[in-house]
């Protein structure tokens, strides 16, 4: 699969929202994730809430600006070890480390976007994963991350001071809150005044630049915005999984992210999310097949490029002429 195959893929044209679909779909999906731990795994189900967060802040910035980073794993690993290192070593409740590691990611992205923004294209892409290896080489090296061990044992505590996460539901519905807080708040920019510029750069960014957007500056707000959301994911995914290691600051993850984006349907709405609990499914239920699942991963992303390159929710709204 060449390169060229992907930046296609990246750059296909997306159909208008419907709002009164997108409003139904969202209480659907609402609906089956509250009674979804009735039926399934709570962890596999936090687990996947916290990639279909991710998902989504990535489809933010690829999906509606047009920029395909290969280094979003950075800022999920690195907001994980902050989350850890602050509830653990620092004492602080839970909303704090979370709202702090995210703030922390954020800053990384106005720091790495303000480098990345300045080419465009595959030197984008490139950098941002010259950016992400930086980070985890310095994840592996800093004593506060403890190296290959990572951060162990990190307190799940009280959040707000009454609310127990060491009960599993509990925890759940936390986890979905924050996801769902997430969710609305990357809907709210993608159909703001804002977003509409956004896609406006994506689809023709000299025509943007005549009518007078400064669109770097817009870029790197995108950026930023989806590395500070990024970084929500993966603090409250240190939280849910009580460690933080090198798994998630790899750049293996930034792959993993684009596959899951591409399965559910670039540049829409639920397609993440679709994406990210088909991936987590696969990884969780295919476990046994060793290293196959990593093979069968590159099958489909593949089979998507390539056949299907509206993924699961895209080629499902085209059916229907709509976009969900």
């Amino acid at each position: 699969m060449s390169v060229d195959s992907v930046s296609e893929t990246i750059t296909a044209p997306v159909e208008v929202a419907n709002p009164r679909d997108e409003q139904i779909v969202f209480l659907l999906m609402t609906l089956a994730l509250i009674v979804a731990p009735l039926f399934a795994y709570p962890f596999f189900l936090m687990q996947a809430l916290c990639f279909a967060l991710f998902a989504c802040a990535f489809n933010l910035l690829v999906g509606y600006v047009g920029l395909l980073s290969f280094g979003h794993a950075m800022f999920l690993g690195s907001a994980g070890y902050f989350s850890a290192h602050i509830a653990k070593v620092w004492g602080w409740p839970p909303e704090l480390a979370i709202i702090a590691a995210a703030i922390g990611a954020g800053v990384i992205g106005v720091v790495t976007g303000a480098l990345a923004i300045r080419r465009q294209g595959i030197y984008f892409s490139m950098i941002t994963l010259a950016l992400s290896q930086m980070i985890y080489f310095f994840c592996l090296q800093a004593p506060f991350t403890h190296g290959e061990d990572g951060i162990q044992a990190v307190p799940q505590g009280k959040m707000l001071g009454f609310i127990d996460l060491s009960h599993q539901m509990t925890l759940y519905y936390v986890v979905l809150a924050i996801f769902l807080f997430g969710f609305l708040a990357i809907h709210r920019i993608i159909n703001s005044p804002f977003g509409e510029i956004l896609k406006a750069i994506r689809e023709n960014e000299p025509r943007a630049i005549s009518l007078g957007y400064k669109t770097d500056r817009y870029k790197l707000a995108a950026f930023v915005l989806s590395a500070t959301l990024v970084g929500l994911a993966g603090a409250t995914k240190a939280i849910v999984a009580q460690n933080a290691s090198l798994t998630d600051v790899h750049w293996s993850m930034s792959g993993e992210v684009v596959l899951m984006t591409l399965v559910g349907g670039l540049g829409t709405v639920f397609g993440p999310v679709v994406g990210a609990f088909v991936i987590v499914a696969m990884q969780n239920y295919l476990a046994g097949f060793g290293q196959w699942v990593t093979v069968i991963q590159g099958v489909i992303f593949v089979a998507c490029v390539l056949a299907f390159r509206r993924g699961i929710v895209g080629e499902i709204a085209h059916m229907f002429k709509r976009s969900l």
